[in-house]
């Protein structure tokens, strides 16, 4: 695969199994035009078993899954009095994913923390009387003996092994048609997609447990822990899976944010049980008076919550309508900023973590 605006390398491979050479070869390999002219070779002879490879490049602006070939052969023998041509059916599948950009290392307002920070906090405030135990085990290292629960339950007891829990952030994308107007690249929409990608991928690096949700309320992962990816590989995993899933997401029907809203409060943006620690970060396009409300109450199980609300009609030269909205979604504890046309995204995102919580908080152009 690629991103969007970069190119890619698509090579071909040709091996002659007959047992004569063959005469002129003219390849021809199928691609969608949004990727460019069809590519076409000659080859002069490929003897008797021989091999050969050509190569060229696709470039899209557009993000997408496009199908690639399958490939068309003309050959002459090479006496030239017979030319044959042929058609493969196999095909291979070109994924374009969103042009992402790096984000600078900020800490959101009310954020615990990526890996483990926002767990050991807890367990720091817990202290030594809070601590769970469970029964003794044979083969149990002695040395995790719980004395003050033991003398309680009258049977040797054990601290439970503390597991590293990693900060959940749910990164929400509104695709909801009626909230965007235009399209093409440099829309509003694309450049929402754009930097939910830029988003998911910088805080998997920062060591948090991400899902991507969107209004209509499925999330990616999606396979247990409420949606949200695991570490090691499966972080890898996950961030090619919500890499893939935008590459192809589009504009949804629905009229109303109440599934994504239903999906955050019940799956939680926080540490599981503790709905505090948790990051939610939210794109959303035109809201009305309703949606707006329905997103405000999104924060409360979040310790924090950034917004980048694009008001889509300043993109097509329109006045801004989202000052009111803006103000509602601080007053409920957001983080909100305006997002003008072009942005540059890693600027709003530092902006972001540098907004105090409040009024004040504005967009700004990169």
């Amino acid at each position: 695969g690629c991103p969007a605006g970069g190119e890619a390398r698509v090579q071909l491979r040709l091996e002659n199994v007959s047992r004569v050479p063959t005469g002129l070869l003219m390849l021809q390999d199928r691609v969608p035009y949004v990727l460019g002219p069809r590519p076409r070779f000659v080859l002069d002879r490929v003897e008797s078993g021989g091999r050969r490879e050509v190569s060229y490049r696709v470039r899209s602006d557009l993000r997408g899954r496009y199908p690639l070939g399958p490939l068309q052969l003309r050959l002459t023998d090479p006496f030239g009095l017979v030319e044959l041509t042929r058609s493969f059916t196999a095909y291979d599948t070109l994924t374009v994913v969103p042009r992402t950009q790096p984000l600078p290392a900020v800490r959101m307002t009310g954020e615990a923390g990526g890996y483990g920070d926002g767990s050991r906090r807890s367990l720091a405030l817990a202290g030594d009387d809070d601590v769970i135990p469970r029964t003794y085990r044979r083969g149990d290292d002695l040395r995790r003996v719980h004395w003050r629960s033991t003398a309680r339950y009258g049977e040797l007891m054990v601290r439970r092994e503390e597991q590293p829990q990693r900060t959940r952030a749910t990164v929400l994308l509104d695709t909801r048609d009626l909230a965007y107007e235009g399209a093409g690249p440099d829309s509003a929409f694309e450049w929402a997609v754009s930097a939910a990608a830029s988003t998911l991928l910088h805080v998997l690096e920062q060591g948090f447990s991400v899902r991507l949700l969107t209004d209509t309320g499925d999330s990616v992962p999606g396979e247990g822990g409420g949606g949200f990816s695991s570490g090691g590989t499966e972080s890898a995993e996950a961030a090619g899976l919500m890499m893939d899933t935008l590459a192809v997401v589009g504009h949804s029907d629905g009229s109303g944010l109440g599934r994504a809203y239903d999906a955050v409060r019940s799956g939680g943006a926080g540490l599981a049980s503790s709905g505090g620690d948790g990051l939610l970060i939210a794109f959303f396009g035109d809201l009305d008076e309703e949606q707006t409300e329905m997103a405000a109450r999104m924060r409360q199980r979040s310790a924090a919550a950034v917004a980048f609300v694009l008001d889509s009609a300043t993109w097509t030269g329109a006045p801004s309508r989202a000052e009111e909205r803006l103000r509602r979604l601080r007053d409920a504890g957001w983080t909100a900023l305006a997002v003008p046309p072009g942005a540059a995204f890693a600027e709003l995102w530092r902006q972001a973590g540098n907004a105090p919580l409040g009024p004040e908080t504005s967009g700004g152009r990169g």
